[in-house]
């Protein structure tokens, strides 16, 4: 081929380059362009040459900066390079470009027409803006990296602190476990033990001759031993959350009022007693006698730091605890709304390392023979197995402040909880059949001999297996009265739904020194469950019967 054929005239090289080409007048008017920039900007060349100044394709910033910068450098140094400007496209695309401007003058030296070189930097600025975003990253990080390296000493300071808070939270717990282990595992058979000689002690008492005084006050002695060993147990149980709660709504004030008087005979005549009661106090979640009793140790330890009088003062609020309180405690405690219940007195106080052991079992600071050291702890387990949180405040010779949070209730409509009684009537049977299974034979004919003696028919069985086929041959049975702990492979529970297969509808009241979770969830009865706690006395055992059968 003839090599003439692949020469392009100059024409062609300006109309076809990369870049975009432009002429203006001094003032801006364009009065040539090459195909590159009309390309870009979308117009035809007989819109643009003569009528359309550079300027107008400027952004706002873009104008402003070529009117007060670009023009005057311009004129003062003949040519600018590397000016970058966003042009405006037909189709209001923005193009940024790179513009190198040379100003041509005439033979008088005045400008004449200024050659403007536009290159694509869309590219450009696509890295441009990459680079940046990755040297702000890297000053970030070196940023970073820096305050990690000046706050490496604090940081550590605070892994150390609360790993050690955890590790106590841990110790904490594994006391709390091998606690709740030896009670639990001791609990069942003492509780039995417990039923038997509270039982027949009751028994005895029943059938005294009228007039022999010192039988009768050798059988009353007797029965407050037993019923003093019972409230052992059931603290140990306590404070190792494996007591069986009965949680209800619970108006903190009104419990606390209802109270009163029985805390003031408690107190004695040198303790004067006062009540601060909170309006609109949240209502809370919880076993109303476990409240009492819980309330009740405080008030008497209370008192006996207090042994030439003082002042007890029972206050209710509604609290907070923020994730910053929780977060210094070393046992786990969500934060949220809950319901306060504070004991206050004016005794002797105690120092921080007695503070630090008030709650654990059998610690105590009375003389030998004036506590068993586990009022406190039953406090701290009734709390903490509420999923509250209880914090002791006290100084020597001033006195201490105890207050119990339990979590705010939200969404019940059940009428909350007041005082219950502690002595319930007796009520007797009519003839129902109540079967009652329990596999210590002691405890078994105890409970049948008594349910016999109130007016009921009994049929007796020392297992789940013996049980299921009574339920099958006496479709009068009317309650099904059993241990949670049977021998045999079936406990209770177990027992209660093969029965429920059969006879559906068939009322069931347990018994138990210790539940094994058989019943309980979370230290919770579950809804629906009957449950009388062993030992029970001969007037307990019948007014839960009564009721059962009653519907109550």
């Amino acid at each position: 081929m003839d090599q003439d054929s692949f020469a392009e005239t100059l024409e062609e090289l300006y109309e076809g380059a990369a870049c975009g080409y432009l002429s203006t007048l001094p003032d801006g008017t364009i009065v040539r362009a090459n195909r590159t920039f009309l390309t870009w900007i979308g117009m035809e060349r007989k819109d643009l040459l003569g009528g359309r100044r550079f300027q107008d394709f400027l952004n706002i910033g873009g104008k402003i900066f070529y009117d007060t910068h670009f023009a005057p450098l311009l004129r003062m140094q003949g040519s600018v390079n590397e000016i970058a400007f966003d042009l405006t496209c037909s189709n209001g695309r923005q193009l940024p470009v790179l513009a190198n401007t040379v100003q041509k003058l005439d033979a008088t030296g005045r400008p004449m027409v200024h050659r403007i070189t536009l290159f694509n930097a869309t590219d450009r600025r696509k890295y441009e803006r990459e680079l940046l975003l990755a040297r702000q990253k890297a000053e970030q990080v070196s940023g970073e990296l820096k305050e990690l390296n000046e706050t490496l000493e604090e940081r550590v300071a605070e892994e150390v602190a609360e790993r050690m808070r955890a590790e106590e939270g841990l110790r904490q717990a594994q006391k709390m476990e091998a606690v709740g282990q030896l009670t639990g595992g001791i609990a069942h058979d003492f509780n039995n033990l417990l039923t038997i000689i509270m039982g027949n002690i009751e028994l005895m008492q029943r059938r005294l001759p009228d007039g022999n005084e010192r039988l009768q006050r050798a059988a009353d002695q007797a029965m407050e031993a037993t019923r003093r060993a019972a409230t052992l147990t059931h603290r140990l149980l306590a404070f190792s959350r494996r007591q069986p709660l009965d949680p209800k709504p619970i108006d903190a004030n009104k419990l606390v009022a209802g109270m009163s008087e029985l805390l003031r005979r408690t107190l004695g005549e040198t303790v004067a007693l006062e009540t601060v009661l909170a309006g609109g106090l949240w209502r809370t979640q919880a076993d109303p006698n476990q409240l009492e009793n819980a309330i009740i140790n405080l008030a008497v330890n209370a008192r006996d730091a207090m042994p030439d009088g003082g002042n007890l003062t029972i206050e209710t609020a509604n609290a907070r605890l923020d994730e910053a309180y929780v977060a210094a405690l070393a046992e786990p405690v969500p934060p949220g709304q809950y319901v306060l219940v504070a004991v206050s007195d004016t005794g002797t106080g105690m120092d921080r390392a007695t503070m630090g052991k008030v709650f654990e079992p059998f610690f105590t600071t009375k003389e030998v023979g004036k506590g068993t050291g586990l009022g406190l702890s039953q406090v701290y387990g009734f709390v903490r197995q509420s999923n509250g949180h209880v914090r002791i405040y006290s100084e020597l010779g001033e006195g201490t402040t105890i207050k119990i949070y339990l979590p705010r209730l939200i969404g019940s409509d059940e009428e909350p909880a007041g005082m219950f009684a502690k002595n319930p009537m007796l009520m007797k049977g009519t003839g129902e059949t109540v079967l009652v299974v329990e596999d210590e034979p002691d405890v078994l004919a105890y409970t049948v001999e008594s349910l016999r003696e109130l007016g009921y028919r009994v049929l007796e069985a020392a297992d789940g297996k013996a049980a299921i086929a009574l339920v099958e041959q006496h479709p009068e049975i009317q309650l099904l009265f059993t241990d949670v702990v049977l021998a045999g492979g079936m406990n209770g529970r177990a027992l209660a739904d093969e029965a429920a297969r059969r006879r559906p509808g068939l009322p069931v009241l347990y018994t138990t020194g210790y539940t094994h979770n058989a019943i309980v969830h979370h230290g919770r009865l579950a809804p629906g469950t009957h449950l009388i706690g062993k030992p029970f006395t001969y007037a307990e055992l019948s007014a839960k019967v009564r009721r059962m059968l009653d519907g109550e």
